[in-house]
């Protein structure tokens, strides 16, 4: 399933967008869905300015169907004025805490993120706070293997402007997850996208950690609603 179809889905205009700083891309799309929970939903795309949140909304109205009140993050990426680091991961930092004082806590907060969002849920998870835990989807997890590998036209060396030694504070194969939280990762063994290996490997050195691993499942099909690998995802953030 090609990333385009995805754009191309009708989904339900945003109920409110809330804005959480003074660029364009600081923006949150709040869908409101009932009282199962919040999902806080970070769309992915190499952490780079072509890809935004509009892709996920297919997402984000399936979840708000199934009784979550859903907000969907924008943030600075690579490409933008600031993006990278560390304005990307102040903008993650800062809609979180914005959501947890805004939107109305009708059950536990879930952070939950695809592909490059992935890492960023996962790096957020690290610290704690109110969220209960993370879903990570497809997620980057190992950053210095996305530099090392070169994936995504070298997305991870530009994460952190050429500056290797910054890895330590952004790669969530190294910095280690708090005491408390649940995580749960689901990745397809048939990603082209982002290697499978980097779930099981952040799941074999991360005790918290559960992995679904979802067999001839590709990189998009996860953040589908349509598609057979839905379930498993559904699954996922109802157990978190």
């Amino acid at each position: 399933m090609p990333y385009n179809e995805l754009l191309s889905r009708h989904v339900r205009t945003p109920d409110r967008v809330i804005r959480y700083g003074p660029h364009p891309e600081q923006v949150i799309d709040l869908l409101d869905g009932g009282e199962r929970g919040v999902v806080i939903l970070v769309h992915g795309g190499f952490w780079r300015a072509e890809y935004d949140r509009l892709h996920v909304r297919p997402m984000a109205d399936a979840l708000a169907a199934d009784g979550y009140t859903v907000c969907s993050v924008e943030y600075r990426r690579i490409g933008h004025e600031g993006g990278g680091h560390p304005g990307t991961f102040d903008d993650i930092t800062a809609a979180v805490a914005t959501i947890l004082a805004e939107v109305p806590a009708r059950g536990p907060v879930v952070l939950s993120g695809h592909s490059a969002g992935g890492h960023l849920a996962l790096w957020h998870g690290c610290s704690g706070g109110r969220i209960s835990g993370v879903v990570a989807l497809a997620a980057l997890s190992d950053v210095g293997r996305t530099v090392a590998d070169g994936l995504g036209g070298g997305a991870g060396t530009e994460l952190v402007g050429g500056r290797t030694e910054l890895l330590r504070h952004v790669d969530t194969m190294t910095i280690p997850w708090r005491e408390d939280g649940r995580v749960v990762l689901v990745h397809g063994s048939k990603d082209r996208v982002v290697p499978v290996e980097m779930s099981r490997d952040y799941a074999a050195r991360n005790p918290a950690a559960r992995l679904v691993e979802l067999p001839d499942v590709g990189h998009f099909k996860l953040i589908d609603p349509l598609s057979r690998a839905w379930p498993a995802v559904s699954a996922a953030i109802a157990e978190v």
